[in-house]
């Protein structure tokens, strides 16, 4: 897929207030670590997260989303009334129906012309709402879309503990399963793309390319026991060790469909910006692609992993940081359960 129309004007966040380092979580998990004889440490050890963030109790998705999406207009000097696209892309949800998008629309304060509906794709939720606001522009169908998320883990994060808590039978095995949802934090992000006649930025996406490996759909899976809010109870079951050699396998496949698309090689981008999932994840990634790790912006070790909001943030705030610069080659790289994987390339 290939772009002479978009701009990536702005990306908006918004973070909880509550940290929960990786040490709190064992602390909370100690019956069970005196039962099956582990140490505290383990967490942090073995993902590279110190520390991730919940939001306050009661916080639904959308009022998270709605804050992101209204400091990405805000730093792009826009109206809400400009908005003609609202996409809602998290695997958090206020609700099975309607749409979260409808609150986000309400909190915004958008058009009664704005078109609005949800997308969920697991953690690439957000690149594919990007997609499908950047094929609108490319059509000529809207100047301006915003994509929105607002991760919750607090709930799956206090049931999963209570879970391998009150679990007398759990034994270190039947506990790899359960461990990445130990490295899920919360937050919200948001990204506002225009046409580049009304752009002010000049920030422009260039391409995208993508590869599928569905048979591959049942290594990581959420329960349907709620959507995140303090009122359900998910858990999800992870086989981690295939899902990181299944996930890198197809991230490869998407690289090479990636480098024919945008002419781009290994050496050609200044800022790579990735899913955070831990320090496995992304040295075996950057290995297997041939990829530079200087460049790499890592936010996994204090925000854990924020599901479809991950990229985005990191986006922000390399941004913020001053890794990223007018004028620098961005590559973001993503992976979602399923296995999907998508790449995009923007001229900064």
């Amino acid at each position: 897929m290939l772009y002479s129309n978009v701009c990536i004007e702005s990306f908006g966040y918004c973070l909880p207030e509550e940290i929960v380092t990786s040490l709190e979580l064992e602390e909370r998990l100690r019956p069970l670590y005196e039962r099956i004889g582990l140490c505290e440490g383990r967490l942090e050890l073995m993902s590279g997260i110190r520390e991730r963030r919940f939001w306050k109790p009661g916080t639904l998705p959308s009022q998270v989303s709605a804050k992101a999406g209204l400091d990405a207009l805000q730093k792009a000097g826009l109206s809400p009334a400009q908005v003609q696209c609202l996409l809602h892309c998290s695997v958090s949800r206020d609700f099975v129906e309607p749409a979260t998008s409808t609150a986000v629309h309400s909190l915004l304060g958008l058009g009664h012309h704005t078109l609005n509906f949800d997308i969920s794709n697991a953690c690439l939720g957000m690149a594919s709402g990007v997609l499908m606001l950047a094929n609108m522009i490319e059509l000529g169908q809207i100047d301006c879309g915003l994509a929105v998320c607002g991760e919750s883990s607090g709930p799956l994060v206090r049931n999963t503990i209570a879970r391998l808590n009150a679990d007398l039978t759990m034994t270190r095995n039947g506990m790899k399963s359960q461990f990445a949802s130990l490295t899920i934090g919360s937050c919200a992000a948001a990204i506002l793309l225009t046409s580049r006649k009304i752009s002010k930025t000049g920030h422009r996406l260039l391409a995208a390319a993508s590869y599928t490996d569905t048979s591959a759909n049942k290594l990581c899976q959420g329960d349907a026991n709620g959507g995140m809010t303090d009122g359900s109870a998910p858990l999800m079951a992870t086989d981690s060790q295939e899902l990181l050699k299944a996930g890198v396998a197809v991230a490869t496949q998407m690289w090479s469909l990636f480098k024919q698309t945008t002419g781009w090689g290994e050496t050609t981008p200044d800022v790579i910006c990735t899913h955070q999932v831990g320090k496995a994840h992304t040295a075996l990634l950057y290995q297997t692609l041939g990829l530079d790790l200087r460049k790499d912006f890592p936010t996994y070790p204090t925000l854990g992993n924020c599901g479809s909001a991950s990229w985005p943030v990191t986006c922000a705030l390399a941004e913020e940081a001053g890794r990223l610069i007018h004028g620098n080659k961005l590559a973001v790289l993503g992976i979602g359960s399923g296995l999907n994987s998508t790449g995009l390339a923007i001229q900064w």
